[in-house]
């Protein structure tokens, strides 16, 4: 099934730990269980102060044609385009050819609201425009070449969903429209000016605007995981859709590069950056940010087709971690909490993969219901479908669950356990090594 373009918010909870000497074998070791027990086929990179320090890649690019993925491999990152298409707009703004207080209507009149929404609107998701990936006949026309009218034409059609700065809510269609703006700009195509003014100076090889995958040059098909087979995601998004929002390909080495250079100044100015990671209304410009060892943390996650992707990046720590999932069962927000925790901590256990248990749909009454915390930022409605519970975390993500003994679910998507206590009306959120407690309303 193809997957629209889409951002989760990571959630990192602080362990409280202090780094350890770097054991290699025990980061092999987390990576061999995932590919034994099918839980992932990808790719990982960590930098520290500016180096490699790991790097490791498991399952096929290629199975058919029995392609291993390596270090070089390259794959569709899906929304983690939207960092590098916020540098590119920052620059321009460094350079004066635009301004954050610029309105879209300068360039594109014709949308919605054209005349009160401004570039920084677009880059903090706070414009009220429609998610163009959420249109009812995206999954048809997604797989096609589409020009720049046809995409603008499906736009203006759509109503706002609110006013301009009112709220923060994603879409896609802003950082599609800041493409186009910087082509307007710079008079060239949107992989002209990637290439120019980041790929080339930092010289990234594998780091492109997207075209059609040929695993011949080593670049990743996607899969999905069905009856404990892998089959290739057969529909690819055309790259002509995303542009800005989701084309780029790239390796997890290579993103951590990107960042790298992100955070040390190389790219944008020290005020351009500031206003990138200011997370005060909701999200960045185009970065996401969350607390992590106690210290913050920023980065963005992507997911296109079968393809799932995490960057993030600790300034304080100097530490960048990226992996490029191509076939994923276990999230990539769950994988790197074991790679860091596995990474930082002496005493970390390797994840056990049990067989979930079968429910009857009456079995999941006992759970349902809406559960708060005092200690954790939103409610959580347990609700079912059919013979499967599921988690919707008010103003976050909505997952299924699948259940294990003693009343416990587990949400691979999430990397999130979920114990429950039906006659005290209570639940446990094991989230990232943090537990939280929750009352039943």
């Amino acid at each position: 099934m193809i997957k629209k373009i889409i951002i989760i918010p990571f959630l990192f909870i602080g362990f409280g730990i202090t780094a350890q000497n770097f054991n290699k074998t025990k980061l092999d070791s987390l990576f061999t269980v995932i590919d034994q027990n099918n839980k992932g086929m990808g790719s990982i990179s960590i930098f520290q102060n500016g180096k490699e320090v790991y790097v490791n890649s498991i399952g096929y690019a290629d199975i058919e044609n029995e392609i291993k993925s390596n270090k070089n491999t390259k794959y569709r990152i899906g929304s983690i385009t939207k960092t590098f298409t916020a540098t590119l707009i920052m620059q321009l703004v460094d350079e004066k050819k635009l301004s954050l207080d610029t309105y879209l209507s300068t360039y594109f009149p014709e949308v919605p609201n054209a005349s009160k929404i401004t570039i920084e609107h677009l880059l903090r998701h706070r414009s009220g425009l429609f998610n163009l990936t959420e249109d009812e006949d995206f999954l048809t026309w997604m797989i096609l070449p589409n020009t720049r009218e046809q995409m603008l034409g499906r736009l203006v059609k759509r109503k706002v969903n609110f006013e301009p700065g009112a709220k923060t809510r994603y879409s896609n269609t802003n950082y599609l429209l800041l493409s186009y703006i910087a082509e307007e700009i710079e008079d060239k195509t949107y992989a002209e000016i990637l290439y120019a003014r980041i790929t080339k100076p930092l010289g990234l090889k594998r780091t492109a605007y997207g075209k059609k995958i040929n695993s011949k040059n080593n670049e990743a098909l996607s899969y999905v995981l069905q009856e404990d087979n892998w089959n290739v995601v057969k529909n690819e998004t055309h790259m002509s859709v995303p542009i800005g929002a989701g084309a780029i390909v790239s390796t997890p080495t290579e993103l951590n590069v990107f960042y790298k250079n992100l955070f040390s100044g190389r790219l944008v100015t020290k005020i351009s950056l500031d206003k990138m990671i200011d997370i005060s209304k909701g999200m960045g410009m185009g970065l996401s940010g969350e607390t992590f060892f106690n210290k913050q943390a920023y980065g963005h996650n992507g997911g296109i087709d079968g393809f799932q992707s995490l960057t993030l990046y600790l300034p304080e720590e100097k530490i960048a971690v990226s992996y490029i999932g191509n076939g994923v069962v276990m999230s990539p927000n769950s994988i790197i909490i074991n790679v860091l925790d596995s990474y930082y901590n002496n005493n970390y256990q390797l994840p056990k993969f049990e067989k979930a248990l079968k429910f009857t749909t009456e079995d999941l009454d006992q759970y349902l219901g809406v559960y708060v915390s005092e200690s954790f930022p939103f409610q959580i409605t347990i609700t079912k479908e059919n013979t499967v519970l599921i988690a919707d975390a008010k103003d976050g993500p909505t997952f299924p669950l699948k259940g294990y003994s003693n009343h416990k679910f587990i949400s691979d998507r999430a990397g999130a356990a979920l114990f429950f206590h039906p006659t005290k009306n209570e639940m446990v959120l094991e989230l990232n090594g943090n537990k939280v407690n929750f009352k039943r309303k």
